[in-house]
């Protein structure tokens, strides 16, 4: 990593593993025979990398916070200031995606509704998810995330005198306990009968997934208060973390863990266990640095554009290849899955260039 560079590379590795996953696993979609052993491998690619997002988010997001919050005398003015950050850096380039997709839903003769719903981020707040613009289901868990949690803190830190990083962790920690009470609820209250199911009524709903922000919440907090430590033993929280991935990528088969004979640990468990299983690896990532080189200069760059990766690369770029250009046999398929991926990658790095980053700095004008 340069010496001069505010960036970690250890977290650039892991942002890029996470979009190449998501955009990996999309272009599942091209292909029109698939193996299902292959399906569910790539599927799971895109599912793992947007879990990878949420505690590398809640991490950087965190460590934000605590500075916020322990280091100065505590106001809305601190929310209000962290909430600007955030959404200059996020929501023009959402929200100009989002009209596109709709325009292209038009175009296409889709059908669609309530579209209104996606400009507040209510379309998946606690209902399952609707097909029109899919991806966006993230990004609502990730700004709910954080218009709850600083809020949150502005209370606790008001009415509770005590020690500021104790409050912090208190905090959060209570609201984690909250969320992982409501998928508990979830399972009380639902019969997720297979995964397609649990994938659109819970894995994809707010109320459900905000645990996962604050599972790297945590970790940021433990980062600060004990930054040695944690950075001391990397190897070994990645070894734990490696073991719990392999447990859930090879051990649910082998233990015949099913949904629907082991509903509990699909509702309340496999989700919190991933994130965990994740969050692990970033007491080893922030110590690992590199020499400049066209390699980590590739994985920077890709890091830099990987929001605008995920919101283009979906429903907008791989819809309109699906419609522009139509595969008749497999080589067909492999190349207009080649086509995507460099189209994708080729407009996301433009499009940060010319409108995300001079939109996200607009931020400090204000």
């Amino acid at each position: 990593m340069n010496s001069n560079s505010k960036r970690i590379f250890g977290l650039d590795i892991m942002r890029t593993t996470a979009i190449l996953m998501v955009l990996v696993a999309h272009t599942l979609w091209i292909f029109s025979n698939t193996n299902q052993n292959i399906s569910l491998l790539f599927n799971l690619l895109g599912f793992w990398g947007v879990e990878i997002f949420f505690v590398l988010s809640g991490f950087l997001i965190g460590k934000i916070l605590i500075n916020l919050f322990c280091a100065e005398e505590i106001s809305f003015n601190t929310v209000r200031h962290f909430l600007k950050r955030r959404w200059f850096r996020t929501l023009p380039n959402y929200y100009i995606i989002l009209i596109l997709n709709i325009a292209l839903a038009f175009f296409l003769e889709q059908n669609f509704k309530n579209t209104w719903e996606y400009f507040f981020f209510l379309q998946n707040f606690a209902k399952t998810l609707p097909a029109f613009f899919p991806e966006s289901w993230s990004l609502s868990v990730e700004e709910w995330a954080y218009i709850l949690l600083p809020l949150s803190l502005l209370f606790a830190m008001k009415f509770f005198k005590i020690n500021k990083q104790k409050t912090f962790i208190i905090t959060v920690i209570i609201l984690w306990l909250m969320f992982f009470l409501l998928k508990v609820r979830f399972n009380f209250y639902n019969n997720v009968l297979n995964l397609s199911q649990w994938n659109v009524s819970l894995k994809a709903v707010v109320i459900y997934r905000i645990d996962a922000i604050l599972t790297g919440v945590i970790m940021a907090w433990l980062y600060v208060s004990c930054k040695k430590w944690l950075i001391k033993n990397g190897y070994l929280f990645a070894s734990i973390g490696v073991a719990i991935l392999i447990f859930l990528l090879v051990g649910v088969g082998y233990f015949k863990l099913l949904i629907e004979n082991y509903p509990f640990f699909w509702n309340v468990l496999y989700l919190p266990l991933t994130s965990l299983g994740f969050v692990l690896f970033i007491p080893f990532l922030v110590n690992f640095n590199s020499n400049t080189n066209w390699f980590t200069n590739s994985i920077t760059t890709i890091s830099k554009i990987s929001y605008s990766i995920y919101l283009l690369h979906y429903s907008i770029i791989l819809q309109l290849v699906k419609y522009f250009f139509i595969s008749k046999n497999i080589k067909e398929e492999i190349i207009n899955a080649i086509i995507y991926l460099i189209i994708t990658l080729f407009i996301s790095y433009y499009w940060y260039k010319h409108i995300e980053k001079p939109l996200t700095e607009l931020r400090d004008k204000f």
